[in-house]
């Protein structure tokens, strides 16, 4: 696989934490909402540092798409439902204010930041999209319904949302970093209340923000319940139409798209990890009907955390860990959201009260359709009879030949062929050969 992004920016170095150290707060986790949660603290003069395993966008965020956007599928109708209009315009403001903070920032920071609007279609379900238009609209915003999108074939309506952006996402936390408090291949193997444990050392802190992508505390906030890992799978095409839009399918499995440059960005093909489906043969097919004239030139997988609801997990990691906090289930929305919880966690570490928070805390409900689905697939990982097992909790790893990993369909961790680990929430290698 090649990672567009990683080919035009340049990454700075850290060094490795040696030793024990003492700090107010604790970031676990160099991705993008890390480095801004360490950003943040900084700016607010703040005693804090950020360790990362590897190197600082070297996980997640060098797959995203790097769309900047409030426009999240059509949850807004769904959370007023369930969480009625004061939470679902909490969640929409947020996102709205998280596209201008980057806005903001882009200016003192190179990262090809340029506007475009965010459209979201369906090809057969008007309705649908006239409700999420409406519902949008009832919250504050001025979404518009409309029937034309700059696809190659017809749509049954579509919502578009004015004043969203794309960038370039290292570049970005790149530029962001330089300056800030920050440790690579420093590796934390577990946490001691609000002490993390490194192969170096010792890390004394008085409050710790886990942001790892999946959390990696098991016996607390029953994450590996509320939470299932789905790859996603992207290609970037040369002579490409320029579409002037984001653009994403509402369907489940729907196709995204936007323009890098002379470069079309093509997702598709999302399955749950572990699981059968989906792939690059997704994408490839889409292009190859739709724009037939396009040569793909680059080709990549990422890895996103679902939440049971749709909404992000942000705030406490549990009731009995109160100075530890998370940020974790961006869904497919990681880049947004990444500042969301940036502004909460920064606050909450703070001391400091975030209007938003309420919108995002953790402890909300888990009764939902998806988490018994999540059980049951844990269930069947467990008492599948197979000889090589995740080390998180025991599922059996099934062999992805398309990219040449084992992964376990149960929490989505990941590990070459050689059993390296390539993902979380698994904390080690697994034996595979």
């Amino acid at each position: 696989m090649e990672f567009l992004w990683t080919k035009e920016a340049s990454p700075p170095s850290f060094p490795t934490l040696e030793g024990d150290r003492d700090t107010g707060v604790l970031i676990i986790g160099g991705g993008m909402a890390g480095v801004l949660c360490a950003l943040q603290l900084q700016e607010a003069g703040a005693d804090y540092l950020l360790v990362e395993g590897a190197k600082i966008g070297g996980g997640m965020t060098r797959g995203t798409t790097a769309v900047l956007t409030a426009q999240h599928d059509t949850l807004y109708q769904d959370m007023i439902k369930k969480f009625g209009e004061e939470k679902a315009g909490l969640y929409l403001k947020a996102n709205l204010r998280a596209v201008e903070q980057f806005r903001r920032r882009s200016r003192d920071i190179p990262c090809e930041f340029e506007e475009r609007p965010s459209i979201m279609y369906s090809l057969h379900d008007r309705s649908l999209m006239q409700r999420e238009a409406a519902a949008v609209r009832s919250l504050g915003l001025a979404a518009d319904f409309i029937t034309e999108t700059p696809m190659p074939f017809p749509v049954a309506g579509a919502v578009r949302f004015n004043g969203m952006a794309q960038f370039h996402p290292l570049q970005f936390l790149y530029g962001a970093a330089r300056g800030l408090h920050i440790y690579e291949n420093t590796f934390v193997t577990k946490l001691e209340g609000t002490t993390a444990i490194t192969k170096r050392g010792r890390i004394h802190a008085e409050k710790v923000i886990v942001a790892t992508h999946y959390p990696f505390i098991n016996s607390h906030g029953l994450y590996f319940a509320k939470l299932y890992q789905k790859r996603s799978f992207v290609i970037a095409l040369e002579n490409g139409p320029e579409l002037g839009c984001t653009i994403e399918d509402a369907a489940a499995g729907g196709v995204y798209l936007r323009n890098y440059k002379n470069l079309l960005l093509v997702g598709q093909g999302d399955r749950r990890t572990g699981g059968r489906g989906g792939g690059f043969d997704v994408p490839r097919a889409f292009a190859k009907k739709n724009f037939p004239q396009a040569r793909e030139k680059f080709a990549w997988a990422n890895q996103d955390c679902v939440s049971l609801d749709g909404v992000p997990y942000i705030g406490a990691y549990s009731p009995a860990l109160p100075q530890v906090y998370v940020a974790s289930g961006f869904n497919l929305w990681g880049m947004s959201t990444s500042m969301v919880a940036s502004e909460i966690l920064t606050d909450l570490a703070l001391g400091r009260e975030n209007r938003f928070a309420p919108a995002f805390a953790p402890d909300r409900s888990i009764l939902t359709a998806q988490l018994f689905s999540n059980l049951g697939h844990s269930l069947l990982g467990l008492v599948t009879p197979l000889p090589k097992r995740c080390p998180h909790m025991g599922c059996a790893l099934k062999w992805n030949a398309a990219e040449r990993s084992w992964d376990c369909p149960c929490h989505g961790s990941r590990f070459d062929a050689h059993g390296r680990l390539l993902n979380n929430p698994a904390m080690r290698d697994s034996h595979v050969e």
